[in-house]
């Protein structure tokens, strides 16, 4: 198999210009970044609005493994494999974040023959949304110890100033620091976060045009006064800075797979500290000029999936006809208790194995992801990532569970090895699934209070027993629930690796308490966030980044990123 960076060469891709005619807009729609890479102008949006829906199909997995799943990978795979069997497939996903791609994860651009072009900039700067984020949510910040210095006419509690700063960055010291020393500002504690966990962020990827943006970016709020009334972006009149930065950003960017299937990349949410999905507005202009759109949602079913179904469906009024469930072999062997990974060691013999015990044992998590699914009344279909050294015992007894335990079907992908061609089967069973009809329900309504929707979450995703609350938890709730934040949906917290709050809990833990350790408002983005467990918002850099691997030659070519 030839490298990524190989494969991304030599794919036979078209000028930008073509893949946005293959979704009916011309030149005068696009504002092209090079060759390969364009956005689409908002003012697109009246003259396709009322084209009919196309099919609307989410890709989320399992709990991830150190292995990783492939779940980028599917998507972009079957986006191309509908376009095999005479489908307009649009593929729509985020973008990484450079934290990330410098740290430990590397960039997320699909694999193998199924991944997007270009890859390099899609990995890094782009077309620059990031850096309005970031500039638009610094601006605020620096808006705030502004109002400080100059009286604090607001009557800001210094102690209950929420807002922090953001870098597109891993980097651990930034977490908590102090600001402000020397008399050149009001000093106090605060820190940063990576951007993607901005408020900023998940705004743009919740708005459908500038006028929401502009009202969700005054509605943020960064702190209280001392009798905890919210001070917001409108009061301190910087929101509409805010939203001249980000305006440019609000339009989804275009580029292509090597196949040449469109593909929308939209902002970048994290899955597990913010709602982990690519825009709204991109999904929009996708199912209005694709027969079938896949997006892609963040970490598992749990994660991801759950927030797309319970806040970016309820905001964008999008109903998804059909879900697909990645899996690997090797992934629900890990989840089986077998294989521990050590950064830089190959894999260990055991997960090459074939061991039906630890398939079987693995695969309650998948049963778990199927309910989580099939609970929000959306039919599923799993998708076996297959790699050389799977067993074809292991994938026979991963089918058969899967459909036993509701999936409407359970098919191997090869589009790694083979490209659309390898997604065929999974393809025409997506189509068959979307046919069925989707009974698509919310998990809450939003009447509920802010505890009995954590509750919900809590007991029916995950599988917790019992919910505790910190004091402090349990006094912001006392507090948004008496200015009328009670009715936002739940965006939770917490970590990735496992179902539960714990990240050591493999499998399907069950009969365990979830912690509630504080409640933060995201209150232009429209939800609450609940910390469960040690939430970290600032990644720190591992032992060995993958940043130490990059390079560049003398002929600018860029080394190792890939």
């Amino acid at each position: 198999m030839k490298s990524d960076l190989e494969i991304s060469r030599n794919a036979k891709v078209k000028r930008i210009e073509e893949i946005a005619k293959i979704l009916g807009f011309s030149e005068e729609d696009i504002i092209k970044y090079g060759d390969y890479i364009a956005k689409i102008k908002l003012s697109v949006w009246d003259r396709i609005k009322n084209n009919r829906n196309g099919k609307y199909v989410v890709v989320t997995g399992i709990t991830p493994t150190p292995l990783g799943e492939g779940k980028t990978t599917t998507t972009i795979g079957l986006g191309q494999a509908l376009n095999k069997v005479g489908k307009k497939g649009v593929v729509c996903i985020r973008q990484p974040t450079l934290g990330p791609v410098f740290g430990i994860k590397g960039g997320a651009h699909g694999g193998g023959y199924a991944q997007i072009y270009p890859l390099t900039e899609f990995d890094l700067h782009f077309t620059g949304d990031s850096y309005a984020v970031y500039t638009a949510h610094n601006l605020l910040s620096s808006y705030i110890d502004n109002h400080l210095y100059r009286k604090n006419k607001l009557g800001f509690n210094v102690s209950k100033i929420t807002w922090r700063r953001v870098i597109d960055l891993s980097d651990r010291c930034l977490r908590h620091v102090i600001i402000g020393l020397r008399g050149d500002g009001f000093t106090r504690e605060t820190g940063f976060d990576i951007t993607s966990a901005s408020e900023v962020m998940a705004i743009l990827a919740l708005s459908k045009n500038l006028r929401e943006l502009r009202e969700r970016l005054g509605k943020i709020v960064v702190g209280f006064t001392y009798d905890n009334k919210p001070i917001t972006a409108e009061d301190l009149k910087v929101a509409g800075s805010m939203a001249v930065l980000t305006k440019d950003a609000l339009m989804p960017n275009l580029i292509q797979t090597i196949e040449r299937t469109p593909v929308f990349v939209h902002t970048g949410p994290f899955g597990n500290i913010a709602h982990g999905n690519s825009s709204i507005i991109a999904d929009l202009f996708a199912v209005k000029t694709g027969d079938f759109v896949v997006t892609e949602a963040g970490f598992g079913a749990d994660l991801g999936a759950e927030k797309f179904f319970n806040i970016k469906c309820r905001y964008s009024g999008l109903t998804p006809d059909a879900s697909v469930l990645v899996v690997t072999v090797r992934a629900l062997k890990m989840h089986g208790g077998v294989g521990r990974i050590v950064p830089g060691k190959p894999l260990p013999p055991e997960i090459l194995e074939e061991n039906l015990e630890a398939v079987k044992r693995g695969s309650e998590n998948m049963i778990k992801q199927i309910e989580n699914i099939k609970i929000h009344g959306v039919p599923v279909v799993v998708a076996i990532n297959l790699f050389p050294d799977d067993h074809d015992s292991e994938v026979e007894l991963i089918r058969k569970i899967a459909i036993d335990s509701g999936a409407e079907d359970a098919v191997v992908s090869e589009v790694f090895s083979k490209g659309g061609e390898g997604g065929i089967d999974l393809a025409k069973a997506v189509i068959k699934a979307s046919e069925k009809g989707s009974n698509f329900k919310f998990l809450y309504p939003l009447e509920a209070s802010i505890e009995e929707k954590i509750e919900r979450i809590a007991k029916e995703i995950y599988g917790a027993k019992k919910i505790s609350y910190s004091k402090k938890a349990k006094r912001k709730i006392k507090l948004f629930s008496s200015l009328g934040y009670d009715k936002l949906p739940i965006c939770m917290a917490k970590t990735h690796l496992s179902l539960s709050h714990d990240p050591n809990l493999k499998g399907r833990p069950e009969g365990f308490d979830f912690p509630i350790e504080d409640i933060r408002l995201s209150s232009g983005a429209g939800f609450l966030v609940p910390l469960a467990g040690d939430i970290r918002t600032m990644p720190g850099l591992p032992s060995v980044p993958s940043g130490n691997f990059i390079d560049i030659d003398d002929d600018g070519n860029i080394i190792g990123l890939h």
